[in-house]
């Protein structure tokens, strides 16, 4: 009997997942936390990632026979250490919209688009404010590499997590050498005692060995799980991801829909240019992929849920947050296509496709506009894709190839509703598994599989393919035409609305 573990650090969630021989998930364990926004930056304290970790293994309880595992975390981000891995300053997370002109610079100098959550940006943007701990880096990393390097002493991210770090070379599988020729010569006269590649990570593909949990390991985690554990290459949400869903091959993509919401696309060709909306990362195997990120998704329909449940409870009555979800989700199936005129801006944080640095939630209507509780539940949900969805249709510009979309995450949950509205949005067929909900530590545990049991020369796509996938029931949702032309009406009001948010977060 063989188990895998993977584990995922993700925004709201420490969560476990352990799948057996067949690939199906059998145990499970987590821990919900919740960034905070200290001394302006959204950060999360180390201590909590070991705290928390913890408190979901236990939760998964006794795992036996565990023969492969591996972490993955939220992506990207600035994890700044000295020479004995002591942390500098504090976790800088992907929420943080803090490095524009950074990003702006690199992106002009590389030639290619550096969003403000790569770590290179932030590293950039810590030199541009002459930051004193910078002399002192001699390790960066993103959270999975943290968390890795700590089980098993390997300094090494896997390449998709590595790819939202410093651009990748998808050719030689490693950094681009010379964009990291440039960035060294743009900061030559600072004094610096590192070069830029001497600080990263290294890059390992999936299937590849990343070590195994040692002695020292084990005794963070309480012995909790044993040493001697072989572990995959860490990887974020975004490779997770496209593991949970295979979609590895070129034609196909997956959307990640929780805390944010992010669209990977594995493509068959580069785009014509550069898109500071478009993220190009890799496959946890180096292949390229468009990559569509949204800072936010779920958490302003989180917010509501827990004011509509007090709502409840102020009555006398009680309900289950999970049955609220479903029973919420489903009445917004009968609002109208297009949300009767309701709008929501879902920005609790910034978001670099719209281009607006913070954020602020909001509902608005004109007098005329049907505001029940059902448009307002669709116009909620509706808000969740429709910055995803104008970064989608650059790469229908592009005429990029899509034959398969598959959905998964927190959003997907609720049979039919977040799939039939996702499937309007991008008038394509969604498909969604029966793990569509498992996202990402689901993914991981797929990654560990794989680096236990793959046949000489198997490729991960193959791997998915013919063992994992093969026969795995899932429900596909082809896009209804009033559905289509609904979300395109509340699109527009809500693109033409984007200036009532710019101007409430420079004045609230």
């Amino acid at each position: 009997m063989n188990r895998y573990l993977g584990i995922e650090f993700g925004s709201t969630r420490i969560k476990a997942v352990a799948i057996d021989e067949a690939f199906q998930p059998v145990q499970s364990g987590d821990y919900t936390w919740a960034s905070s926004y200290e001394n302006g930056v959204w950060t999360y304290s180390l201590e909590e990632v070991w705290a928390g970790l913890k408190t979901a293994l236990r939760n998964l309880g006794e795992v036996e026979g565990l023969s492969a595992m591996g972490v993955s975390a939220m992506m990207h981000g600035y994890l700044a250490f000295d020479r004995d891995w002591n942390l500098l300053v504090p976790f800088r997370t992907w929420q943080n919209t803090i490095t524009g002109p950074a990003a702006a610079e690199l992106t002009a100098l590389f030639r290619f688009n550096i969003p403000q959550r790569w770590s290179i940006a932030h590293l950039y943007q810590a030199i541009l404010n002459d930051e004193p701990h910078v002399k002192d880096i001699a390790h960066i990393t993103t959270l999975a590499g943290y968390v890795h390097h700590a089980l098993t002493g390997v300094n090494a991210l896997g390449i998709g997590e590595a790819s939202g770090m410093f651009p990748i070379d998808s050719a030689a599988l490693d950094y681009d050498q010379a964009m990291l020729d440039k960035f060294d010569d743009l900061i030559a006269g600072k004094g610096y005692p590192w070069r830029i590649r001497d600080i990263l990570p290294g890059v390992l593909l999936a299937g590849e060995d990343a070590g195994t949990l040692t002695e020292a390991g084990s005794a963070l985690l309480d012995g909790l799980l044993p040493a001697g554990i072989p572990v995959a290459p860490p990887e974020g949400d975004a490779g997770t991801g496209m593991a949970a869903t295979n979609s590895v091959a070129p034609r196909t993509g997956n959307v990640s829909a929780g805390t944010s919401i992010f669209s990977m696309v594995v493509l068959e060709k580069p785009l014509s240019r550069v898109y500071p909306e478009l993220d190009l990362v890799t496959t946890p195997t180096g292949s390229p992929v468009a990559m569509v990120h949204c800072n936010n998704c779920t958490n302003d329909m989180n917010a509501w849920v827990g004011a509509l449940k007090e709502t409840v409870e102020l009555f006398g009555g009680s309900v289950s947050t999970g049955e609220l979800y479903t029973k919420l989700y489903e009445k917004s199936l009968e609002g109208d296509p297009d949300c009767g005129g309701v709008l929501v801006y879902n920005y609790l944080a910034g978001e670099g496709v719209t281009h607006l640095d913070k954020g602020r939630p909001l509902v608005v209507r004109r007098p005329d506009s049907r505001f029940t509780l059902a448009n307002f539940l669709r116009a909620q949900l509706y808000s969740t894709m429709s910055t995803l969805k104008i970064g989608m249709d650059l790469l229908a510009r592009e005429q990029v190839a899509i034959d398969r979309l598959t959905g998964h995450g927190g959003l997907f949950k609720t049979p039919v509703v977040g799939q039939k509205y996702m499937a309007a949005a991008c008038n394509a067929p969604v498909t969604c598994m029966e793990t569509a909900g498992e996202g990402g530590p689901y993914g991981m545990a797929l990654l560990a599989a794989y680096r236990a049991n793959r046949a000489q020369g198997e490729t991960l796509e193959d791997f998915l393919s013919n063992k994992v996938f093969a026969g795995v029931a899932g429900t596909t949702l082809q896009p209804d035409a009033e559905d289509v032309a609904g979300f395109d009406r509340f699109l527009t009001r809500y693109k033409a609305g984007l200036a009532v948010e710019q101007k409430a977060s420079e004045t609230l």
